[in-house]
């Protein structure tokens, strides 16, 4: 059984010495695919560093939306220069989040429009944060695929049916993480059961959204298979085929085959 961590933040300001034990876990439960996504230059360096240099790991470059006011002078020539140089799979973490809302709004819609550009651009895939924003997200997406292709994962879902249909109808993916093993998440399990198995990617956000039933502790892609095994039984399929299927789309959509 093959498994594909859709979006896992990997670097040494978060794993310090233990970076190499969590890669090697992760490839001892199944996990033959990561992609490690960057929330600001410096860990985006780190991640296409680590891409570089380990088998069956990519990387996104980008920044958070919640950092992006916080941004050196320099960050955003730092991620340019990383995409443009082919050392980059995808654009990202980039987004709007109505949530934290620790940056403002107008530069968060800024900068979420320098990364749909930049993907755009190059023809990568952009990852996409959507908390409490989805409406004003599909919109700006919206308008973006007026201007030219755009793929785009809208990552660790928690929307509607509605707005699932939506992403959906625009061409996109959706990445689900631990929330959806939480007891509380049935109406997510109902969402992620009913789209297409084509659009479904499966992802951890290590070190956050630790799934059940390790809730609380720090996450991993070694706990994927906690993630994949809840969506398959949801689906009423074996964890194999949905393994199989959502790391075929991992592929698809982060090494365009």
């Amino acid at each position: 059984m093959e498994l594909f961590d859709s979006h896992c933040h990997l670097d040494p300001m978060r794993y310090g010495d233990d970076l190499g034990g969590v890669i090697e876990r992760a490839r001892a439960s199944g996990v033959v695919g990561m992609t490690v996504i960057g929330t600001r230059a410096i860990d985006s360096e780190a991640a296409a560093e680590l891409a570089a240099r380990e088998p069956g790991i990519l990387n996104a470059a980008g920044i958070h939306p919640n950092d992006v006011h916080e941004a050196d002078p320099d960050e955003w020539d730092r991620i340019e220069r990383l995409v443009s140089a082919g050392r980059a799979a995808a654009v990202g973490e980039t987004g709007l989040d109505w949530y934290r809302d620790s940056a403002p709004r107008e530069v968060q819609r800024e900068f979420f429009d320098r990364h749909i550009r930049l993907a755009q651009r190059f023809g990568l895939p952009l990852v996409v944060h959507t908390r409490e924003s989805i409406r004003d997200v599909l919109d700006t997406l919206r308008e973006a695929l007026a201007r030219g292709p755009l793929t785009a994962v809208l990552h660790a879902f928690t929307g509607s049916l509605t707005e699932a249909a939506e992403a959906l109808d625009l061409g996109f993916h959706l990445g689900f993480a631990g929330m959806t093993t939480f007891r509380s998440a049935e109406d997510l399990r109902t969402v992620a059961a009913a789209i297409p198995l084509e659009r479904v990617l499966v992802e951890t956000d290590s070190p956050f959204l630790s799934p059940e039933p390790l809730r609380g502790r720090r996450n991993e892609p070694a706990n994927l298979i906690h993630t994949a095994r809840c969506l398959a039984i949801g689906r009423g399929i074996s964890l194999e085929a949905f393994a199989a299927a959502t790391t075929a789309n991992a592929r698809r959509v982060f090494l365009q085959r």
